[in-house]
């Protein structure tokens, strides 16, 4: 199946780099959202929930 789109003058590490991106963007990817997103969005400072961990 990978035979049909295989360039001729790939080189074997081309290949390798190729088959891994290919895999990669294969894998599902985890839902968006989550604290850090909403801090984001409500334009709250990451660390404003924790003051402890500021100097």
């Amino acid at each position: 199946m990978a035979a049909a789109e295989e360039p001729a003058s790939e080189t074997p590490i081309q290949k390798a780099l190729r088959l891994k991106q290919a895999t990669i963007n294969a894998r599902p990817t985890p839902p968006k959202g989550g604290k850090f997103q909403r801090e984001q969005a409500a334009r709250i400072a990451a660390g404003k929930s924790k003051p402890w961990m500021s100097r």
